[in-house]
Order: structure tokens, then C-alpha cells, then sequence
């Protein structure tokens, strides 16, 4: 396997673990905006996997990769999410996501430093931009609801 195709097989694992730790934060949550937009950002990532599937040379490993993100309980960042969701504080969901999302934003902008084909750079890069403009949302209302 080549070094492109190990980066977006890291992607693709990042989207997943923002995918089902989106998915479980909008199940958590009372707050209906907030649910809504966890929900949002869960299918954004659904979309930004599709899209760098169709770069990728490999198909979606998630049925036979125990090392999956699913498999690994959502290890980078969103560990600590399901604590935050029992105790049914939205402010601690807020920072899980938050925690979460800092692990996207970098995981991206190492990827965006390695030697990667234009169409790629390219779909990294605008995936790059909304990973980071909603890690700012995310932050934002976190720091709102101290």
C-alpha cells in the first residue's frame, strides 16, 4: 500500500470516529439545536468518507478491520464521550465533541502536509476547512454554556 492511500485509509478512520461519536452525542443531548447539529456534522462525515473512498484504492475496510474505528471505541478523542453523555451535561458533551474534533483538525492538517496527488490535496483541503470551521462551532457554544 502506498503512503496516499495509508493517509486516507487515517482519514476515512478520523470521519468515522466523528461520524459515530456525532451520531452518539445527538442521541445524548436534550437540546434540540444541539442535537440537530450533532446530527449534521455525523452526515457531513458520512459525506467526506464517501468522498475520499472514491480516491482510495481500497474498499471500506470497516467489515473486516478490527482495528476499525468502530472496533477501537472511538479512540481519538472521543473516549471520554460516553461519560459526558450519562452524566446528561450538555456543556461536557460540548467538550468531548470539542476534544474530538482537535484530534480531526490535526490528523487533517497532517495529512494536508504529506506528499498527496492534487485531487486529493484538494478534497483534504475543503474537508480540512469544515473540520475546522465546526470544531470552532462546537468550541463556541462549549465556551457559551459555562
Amino acid at each position: 500500500m502506498n503512503k496516499e492511500q495509508d493517509t486516507i485509509d487515517n482519514l476515512i478512520e478520523t470521519l468515522r470516529d466523528g461520524q459515530e461519536g456525532f451520531k452518539q452525542a445527538a442521541e445524548g443531548v436534550k437540546d434540540r439545536q444541539l442535537k440537530s447539529l450533532f446530527e449534521e456534522y455525523s452526515r457531513q462525515r458520512t459525506r467526506f468518507i464517501v468522498e475520499l473512498r472514491s480516491k482510495g484504492q481500497t474498499p471500506d475496510k470497516r467489515d473486516s478491520d478490527a482495528s476499525g474505528s468502530v472496533a477501537g471505541a472511538l479512540h481519538r478523542g472521543w473516549i471520554d464521550l460516553k461519560s459526558a453523555l450519562t452524566r446528561g451535561d450538555d456543556h461536557a458533551v460540548l467538550a468531548e465533541c470539542e476534544r474530538g474534533e482537535d484530534s480531526a483538525v490535526e490528523e487533517f492538517r497532517k495529512a494536508l502536509n504529506d506528499d498527496l496527488s492534487a485531487p486529493v490535496q484538494q478534497i483534504v483541503s475543503h474537508q480540512y476547512a469544515q473540520i475546522k470551521e465546526a470544531h470552532d462551532r462546537v468550541k463556541s457554544l462549549r465556551d457559551a454554556r459555562k
